[in-house]
């Protein structure tokens, strides 16, 4: 019987990889301080690109969880984890020497004589800068292997029954938002900060939940079902969850009455409802409304990675000329939004997917490979990012 292919998580996951892309895009118009920054600054965008934060990458851990479960089903720990280093450690490495320097030079370009003075000096720093997110992959992926075995544990299946039958309610996954809750703004009184590294567990610890997440829901067929089941009402959550949001971010100037660590708990909490409910929602339509995965997807979701890997740079790189000119933000982010969109999609069809060095380089199966797979892929293929 052949396996059955979650077309909904290839639809996701492109989709959610171009909308990060769309918010570096427009970071340099939002007035938030980036690596390059526009002169003029737009207010509103800075007020919908804060919303979008709280969905896009909360949901593609969910999603890699999922596929590190579905993977873990087919192949041993050991091939898992070999996989990994080739797919997620060797991108990191080489993201950090060879792509994310020129990041550094246009923002202080001053301080360099060239940018290959840039990268003497960059190369060999290894900072991860945007691919942050493959380094928490990279992180998670080992801890699914030992939580996989915690699944399958006699704790573990009594656990997920007791998913199972939280899920028979229509709000019962919903319900769930008060875990992550608990945890985001436990978290957060200790370590308020949002920097996005590793050991900044108010971060880490709060994605690892959707990681995690998405490996109990793919547990069990019921779970996974009832998202679909229940999205119209977690679309009614998810609404009220954004009234909710954008009350809080427009509210007046409480300071006088409420202390700055209550405003932030608040804050927390605000983002997690929106975060939470936008899981289910995305999910829950996607897994009822896009069941087949059309070859141009397969190909999309073949190239999001370096897509991913290459696009930041480009974008720095040729905003650092753009908000120059003497236009409008909106001239200024349409070219900017167009040229990314041109340089990355033909780096990524042109030079990674034809040559073999370039495709090990970044994350890709060989082209033997693919072409082996092509009639069999399931469920799990290409599920790491």
């Amino acid at each position: 019987m052949k396996e059955r292919r979650y077309s909904e998580l290839d639809w996701l996951r492109v989709f959610l990889i171009l909308a990060v892309f769309l918010h570096h895009v427009f970071m340099p118009f939002n007035g938030d301080g980036w690596h390059v920054m526009n002169g003029k600054s737009s207010k509103l965008l800075d007020d919908i690109m804060v919303y979008f934060e709280q969905l896009r990458l909360h949901t593609l851990f969910f999603i890699a969880g999922v596929g590190s479960l579905l993977l873990l089903k087919k192949i041993n720990t050991r091939t898992f984890i070999v996989n990994k280093f080739h797919r997620l450690f060797v991108p990191l490495i080489v993201g950090m020497v060879l792509i994310v320097p020129p990041q550094n030079y246009f923002e202080n370009i001053n301080d360099y004589k060239s940018i290959i003075d840039a990268y003497q000096h960059l190369s060999l720093t290894f900072e991860s800068n945007h691919l942050w997110f493959i380094e928490f992959l990279i992180v998670f992926m080992l801890l699914a292997v030992p939580f996989k075995s915690g699944l399958d544990s006699q704790v573990g299946k009594a656990f997920i029954i007791r998913l199972e039958r939280l899920a028979l309610f229509k709000h019962g996954l919903f319900s769930l938002v008060l875990v992550v809750l608990l945890l985001r703004c436990g978290l957060k009184l200790l370590m308020p900060t949002q920097d996005n590294s590793i050991d900044n567990l108010s971060v880490s610890l709060f994605f690892f939940l959707f990681f995690m997440a998405g490996m109990c829901f793919m547990s069990s067929p019921k779970i996974w079902e009832s998202v679909t089941k229940n999205r119209s009402i977690n679309l009614k959550w998810f609404i009220f969850s954004t009234i909710l949001f954008y009350g809080y971010y427009f509210k007046p100037d409480i300071s006088e009455y409420v202390s700055l660590e209550v405003r932030w708990q608040l804050w927390w909490l605000v983002c997690t409802l929106v975060s939470w409910s936008g899981l289910l929602v995305l999910v829950g339509y996607a897994s009822a409304f896009f069941k087949q995965t059309p070859k141009w997807l397969h190909a999309a979701n073949e190239l999001i990675y370096p897509f991913y890997i290459l696009h930041q740079t480009v974008i720095v790189a040729l905003a650092f000329y753009i908000v120059q000119w003497d236009a409008s933000i909106a001239v200024k982010s349409m070219s900017l939004l167009l040229g990314a969109s041109l340089v990355c999609i033909l780096l990524c069809y042109f030079v990674v997917k034809p040559i073999g060095i370039f495709r090990y380089l970044f994350g890709l199966k060989s082209k033997r490979v693919v072409y082996k797979s092509l009639s069999q892929q399931g469920a799990a293929s290409d599920a790491s990012v």
